[in-house]
């Protein structure tokens, strides 16, 4: 066995094998080269994530609704799904807890001689436990958009109370449920419109929450601008025949004047004169209010003012 060790037709048989053995590793490795040098991308945009969890109970925030994804691979295979697009992406946690979540998004129906590469691959999720609540909903408009002299007397919401449906951090957090109403210049009457409700934190940060229902309708009543104010008497003239005033004294207290608000702020009393060439005996007449200078109308036009005759025949 020594001597056929050491003959150099062993040594020649041991060359060439080697030799054989060198010339298929680098043959197979040249075509595994020349097949890697063929292959091709394809980028898909905005592919759907399937997310499956217990919809009933939780809400999952953080999962991505779309991802990229990039296929690598020969030719033939990669045209194949492009064609067909009958590949999957899914997130799948039912099994998780809880709280927070680093997750690898499957890839489902695509095949293992493909090079798959998501963008992004794991997405951080935060699971929480869902919960209702109801809110009332505040109405709030620019008095910007109102015509000059014109105010809102009340805002009345129907239904005035909404269902606010998340995470049981997000509507923890709800600070306000708002429905603001917009529309034309110069608004100068009543009306009711339909709004979307805003859900706000304290920040007034706009929440992601479902709202039941999501729009509400507002009935706006918008009346001119007015305020009651006090009737001031004068006297105007002199009676006849030697009549003499006891006393004057308004039954109307107050006149309402409409008008803008600078207007009607400003005013302290409504003058009204009494003319006593009128009076011919004790009893209530009627005097002119005159509107004051600015103001669109009085209510009423005309006040009641009792006026007493001094009764002579008392002294006899």
């Amino acid at each position: 066995m020594d001597k056929f060790m050491d003959s150099p037709w062993f040594l020649r048989l041991i060359a060439l094998f080697l030799a054989v053995t060198l010339f298929f590793s680098v043959k197979a490795e040249d075509q595994a080269s020349r097949n890697t040098a063929n292959d091709v991308f394809e980028l898909f945009q905005d592919v759907p994530v399937e997310v499956y969890y217990d919809t009933e109970n939780l809400v999952v925030t953080g999962a991505p609704e779309r991802v990229n994804m990039t296929i690598e691979g020969p030719p033939n295979i990669v045209q194949t799904t492009k064609l067909l697009k009958d590949f999957t992406l899914k997130l799948d946690l039912n099994n998780l807890t809880l709280g927070e979540h680093a997750v690898r998004i499957q890839v489902e129906n695509v095949s293992d001689k493909l090079d798959v590469r998501l963008d992004p691959a794991t997405v951080h999720i935060t699971i929480e436990e869902k919960v209702t609540q109801s809110f009332r909903v505040d109405p709030e408009m620019n008095t910007k958009l109102l015509a000059e002299g014109y105010e809102v007397k009340s805002m009345e919401v129907q239904p005035s109370t909404i269902n606010v449906t998340g995470a049981k951090s997000i509507v923890d957090s709800i600070s306000f449920v708002k429905v603001s109403v917009t529309g034309d210049t110069n608004l100068n009457k009543s009306f009711e419109k339909k709004a979307r409700v805003r859900v706000l934190d304290r920040d007034l940060n706009k929440l992601s929450v479902v709202l039941d229902p999501e729009e509400v309708t507002v009935k706006v009543d918008i009346k001119e601008y007015s305020r009651e104010i006090p009737v001031r008497l004068s006297r105007k003239g002199k009676t006849d025949n030697g009549i003499t005033i006891e006393s004057i004294a308004a039954e109307d207290k107050f006149v309402r004047v409409f008008g803008s608000k600078s207007i009607v702020d400003a005013l302290i009393d409504i003058p009204i004169e009494v003319d006593l060439s009128e009076v011919s005996k004790s009893g209530i007449i009627e005097s002119d209010v005159k509107k004051p200078k600015g103001a669109s109308k009085t209510t009423p036009s005309k006040v009641k003012v009792q006026v007493k005759i001094y009764d002579q025949s008392t002294e006899d």
